[in-house]
This record gives C-alpha cells, sequence and structure tokens, in this order.
C-alpha cells in the first residue's frame, strides 16, 4: 500500500480505525478536501488507499541478495517518468535493490511500471521511513554511499566501485537535500560541457550505474 487519502473533516469515529491501522503498519496517510476525493473516487465512504504497483521489499532482504551489494538511493523523486526510467536502467545494470522515503517522493504507481517497462517486476524497491537514517545503518553495514551532483569532490569514475556501494541521487529540482548530502561518503559529478547545468537525474543515473558494471565487470574478466 502506498498511501491512505482521508476526507478532510470526515468523522473521527468513521476513520479512527484506519489512522490507527495506517500508524501501526506505517503507512503515510494524508487529509484531503472530499472534492479531491471524489475526483479519484466518488464512492469513497472517507477514505481512499492507493496500491503500489508491486510489493516493497525490505533492505535487509535486498542486502542479503548480494555479497557485495550495489544499490541506488533516491532522495524526493518527484516523477514517475523519472523513477521508471531509473528503474528500467537498473536493471539492466544488475542492481540488487532502489531505496526510496515513504514521503515527498514518487511511489510504485502504475505509471511507474508502465515506464520501467517490465523491468519492475525484477528490481527489489525498499520504502524506508528516513533516508538519512538509512544511509547511517548502510555505512555501518561497510555500504560505502556514492552521492551525485554537481560541483561534486570529484569526476563520476574515480571511485573503485568493486566494494558494496549504494548511489544517492537528490531530486529533479533541489539535488540532494543538505542531510542527506552529508551522509554521503564522496559526492562525485558528471562534466557538462555545454550551456546547461544540470542533466535530467534518470540521464545521470544512468552514467553512474554503467561505470559500477565497467569496472566491476574488468574485476571478472
Amino acid at each position: 500500500m502506498n498511501k491512505i487519502l482521508i476526507q478532510e473533516g470526515a468523522g473521527k469515529a468513521k476513520v479512527a480505525e484506519i489512522i490507527g491501522w495506517a500508524k501501526k503498519n506505517r503507512i503515510p496517510f494524508f487529509y484531503l478536501p472530499q472534492k479531491k476525493l471524489n475526483s479519484i473516487d466518488p464512492h469513497h465512504q472517507g477514505a481512499i488507499a492507493l496500491l503500489a504497483a508491486k510489493e516493497y521489499a525490505s533492505l535487509d532482504t535486498i542486502l542479503a541478495s548480494s555479497e557485495i551489494p550495489f544499490l541506488v538511493l533516491l532522495d524526493g523523486i518527484g516523477d514517475p517518468q523519472n523513477l521508471g526510467a531509473i528503474i528500467r536502467t537498473a536493471e539492466g545494470a544488475g542492481v540488487d535493490g532502489i531505496v526510496i522515503p515513504e514521503r515527498r517522493s514518487v511511489l510504485l504507481t502504475e505509471t511507474v511500471a508502465v515506464v520501467a517497462s517490465g523491468a519492475l517486476e525484477h528490481v527489489k524497491v525498499a520504502r524506508v521511513k528516513n533516508l538519512a537514517r538509512t544511509m547511517e545503518e548502510l555505512r555501518k553495514k561497510e555500504v560505502w554511499l556514492i552521492g551525485a551532483e554537481e560541483g561534486g569532490e570529484g569526476l563520476w569514475h574515480e571511485f573503485d566501485y568493486t566494494v558494496p556501494v549504494g548511489l544517492v541521487f537528490g531530486s529533479e529540482g533541489k539535488g540532494m537535500r543538505p542531510l542527506v548530502r552529508q551522509k554521503c561518503d564522496k559526492v562525485l559529478s558528471i562534466p557538462l560541457l555545454g550551456q546547461i547545468t544540470s542533466l535530467n537525474v534518470a540521464a545521470a543515473a544512468a552514467i553512474f550505474m554503467y561505470e559500477i558494471v565497467r569496472q566491476r565487470k574488468s574485476i571478472r574478466q
């Protein structure tokens, strides 16, 4: 379940059980005007549950699937087209799992699944309450966290990606939040030689992911 939408002003007794269940199971819930809920489903009775296109995985399950984890962490991606494109590239690059926050981020919607073109069936996605705290946990597990952002400490290929690694990408407009950036072990960038100042996040993610593919493939050979 992605989230629950609750009608503003709905009788407390009517939705109390739903809210209690959502809190217990860490499902995000939001209050919206009745008119907005009516536009989604005119037959609602004060609450609407939005289901994910795929069941989320736990972070522990993702980490256990590989001796040298290859993760992608997304800090607030808001466009389902971008998330779908990243998932599609991640599947091709052999990523072990993607981590997204449960709030301020697009979730696994049908649009994401369509753009991913079948890749979502093969990529594990974990949804976490606090991305910065999750990054701390990953560092304790000896996973190197490499942020991607303009003005980084070096270029995207100037790191040994043969170790357990998590690539961190920020939102389309603001990039990584300061706390998330602070939790990265390194922040690297892609040089831009034209007039634009940034790449689309899905394009940048593809460049970073396939550098990991290149390095790890050369080691195996």
